[in-house]
């Protein structure tokens, strides 16, 4: 058995360059962050979107989280991708009966598509995105607000509720890695909230979690800014050569927390060094980002 509550955090490796569009790269990018930690990026030649995706090992189950922007597999192969990383875990750490968990950091379609490749896998649960699913299944009695273990024998994560930017999003904090995982509400990119109020009580709530923990890097699903600060990538690029770390730091959470509270009562986008946040449908910055990226689409920037 796997001790996974001494001496943590562990040490991992994140000196990785994601696939960002480049010519000829594979679907899925696998990165290993230690024996018992994934990530997996989806790779903008079948979604611009380009999420991440967790694959986290515990004693007696693994949890995926999230699946993609994808549905078919021939295109997006996450199934089998999934299976193999377990099966060469298990080859290195024998157990019978190993479950997996597919769950999810919230319920956005480039989130969820890969759902339908895990029916009918064995010892296998997929965790409806709906609200009352989530609550029901991590056992929330006061949703949002509750901290709530989830335990994948002796990794115990500990998850709390984070709608706003969607009503089933959560926060997923793994003592083992020092992750705090924070799907779409925090990462170096372009933050909507169409539910500000609960977005900037979420946000209030994960920098207080984060101040009571060992917090090594706040992990999100996308990387949508460039490298020079205030700068993204056009909504729909394809090609992203000049991407900052998907890391992010506790300061940086409270960076978006500070943010989020400055702009309450200014409906619209708001750019900042390391993100961008949107107030509400923000309808005309979503038609200056289109433009952008028709623009961009012209000048063939998304040829690599």
């Amino acid at each position: 058995m796997i001790d996974f509550a001494a001496a943590v955090p562990v040490a991992g490796d994140l000196d990785v360059r994601w696939s960002h569009g480049a010519r000829g790269e594979p679907p899925i990018q696998v990165h290993a962050y230690d024996l018992h930690t994934y990530l997996l990026r989806q790779s903008k030649a079948t979604s611009y979107e380009a999420p991440f995706i967790y694959l986290i090992f515990g004693n007696e189950r693994a949890i995926l989280l999230d699946t993609g922007a994808t549905k078919d597999p021939a295109v997006f192969p996450l199934r089998s991708t999934v299976d193999r990383l377990i099966a060469d875990w298990l080859a290195a750490n024998p157990r019978e009966d190993y479950e997996l968990v597919v769950a999810h950091t919230h319920g956005h379609g480039d989130h969820v598509a890969g759902d339908g490749q895990f029916d009918g896998r064995p010892l296998t649960t997929v965790v409806s995105p709906a609200v009352e699913a989530v609550r029901q299944f991590y056992g929330f009695n006061d949703w949002p607000a509750e901290v709530v273990s989830f335990d994948l024998g002796g990794r115990v994560l500990e998850l709390t509720g984070i709608p706003g930017h969607q009503p089933a999003a959560i926060a997923i904090y793994d003592p083992w890695t020092g992750f705090l995982l924070t799907g779409d509400t925090v990462y170096p990119g372009r933050l909507y909230a169409l539910d500000f109020p609960a977005f900037v009580e979420g946000l209030e709530r994960l920098a207080d979690f984060a101040a009571a923990r060992q917090i090594t890097h706040v992990m999100g699903c996308h990387i949508e800014m460039t490298r020079t600060p205030g700068r993204d990538y056009p909504l729909g690029a394809l090609y992203q050569p000049d991407e900052p770390p998907l890391q992010m730091t506790v300061a940086q959470l409270v960076a978006v927390r500070d943010a989020a509270r400055s702009v309450t009562a200014r409906p619209g986008a708001h750019t900042f060094d390391d993100f961008i946040i949107f107030n509400g449908p923000s309808r005309a910055a979503v038609v200056r980002q289109l433009a952008r990226s028709a623009w961009r689409r012209l000048t063939r920037q998304d040829a690599p």
